[in-house]
């Protein structure tokens, strides 16, 4: 599907008023990219939390759509507030993106928002993405964001969808061992992708919206 500015279709204002918007010294795009509001101590944390609960509450669907529509940045940013408000409308939009897996960067942003929605259905959307990237050894796309929302819906709906993954020899282990310096590295473990997203997540959660 190509892409088109949110001005081609009349939202031109939705760069500005969400994907760069300032409330830090970087743009809040780069800032839920490189997830330092997670960071203890961070000095613009509470102003920075604060303008993206208001504006997961108030953004509307046709300027998610339009975000979404877009590039990284724009779908990165969209990604996150359907995630900190559980717009559950927009979860199959998220699935085909997710597997499309046509830009940088955003993916991690879909696994999020779908651990956030926390049904079977965000479920059975990672399970097929990981289905179809996992065997790819030659793409290092968005597996670890995938694999680490799985794990955590298995531990909210008490499934074990990830077992097939991870278990000895399996697709997880398959897919890090393709490259040497990875094989016993502990960042690429199963339990440290649930923990990165369980950070995300769990400060999401303590969050309060409206």
């Amino acid at each position: 599907m190509p892409l088109r500015h949110p001005e081609e279709i009349g939202y031109g204002h939705v760069i500005e008023r969400y994907v760069r918007r300032k409330d830090s010294d970087h743009p809040r795009y780069r800032e839920l990219r490189s997830s330092r509001v997670l960071r203890p101590g961070w000095p613009h944390a509470e102003r920075f939390t604060r303008s993206l609960i208001d504006d997961a509450t108030t953004i509307t669907d046709a300027e998610l759509n339009a975000l979404l529509g877009y590039e990284w940045r724009s779908r990165l940013t969209a990604a996150w507030l359907i995630g900190v408000a559980r717009r559950a409308s927009f979860r199959e939009r998220l699935g085909d993106l997710l597997l499309a897996s046509e830009v940088c960067y955003s993916g991690g942003a879909y696994c999020f928002a779908l651990a956030r929605l926390g049904t079977h259905a965000d479920a059975e959307i990672l399970i097929a993405y990981l289905d179809h990237y996992l065997p790819r050894t030659d793409l290092r796309y968005d597996q670890p964001a995938a694999l680490g929302a799985l794990l955590r819906l298995d531990a909210h709906l008490g499934t074990r969808h990830a077992d097939r993954f991870t278990g000895p020899d399996g697709l997880w282990e398959q897919w890090v061992d393709s490259l040497a310096h990875l094989r016993g590295d502990p960042h690429w473990t199963p339990a440290e992708q649930r923990r990165r997203t369980d950070l995300r997540c769990d400060f999401a959660n303590g969050w309060t919206l409206g």
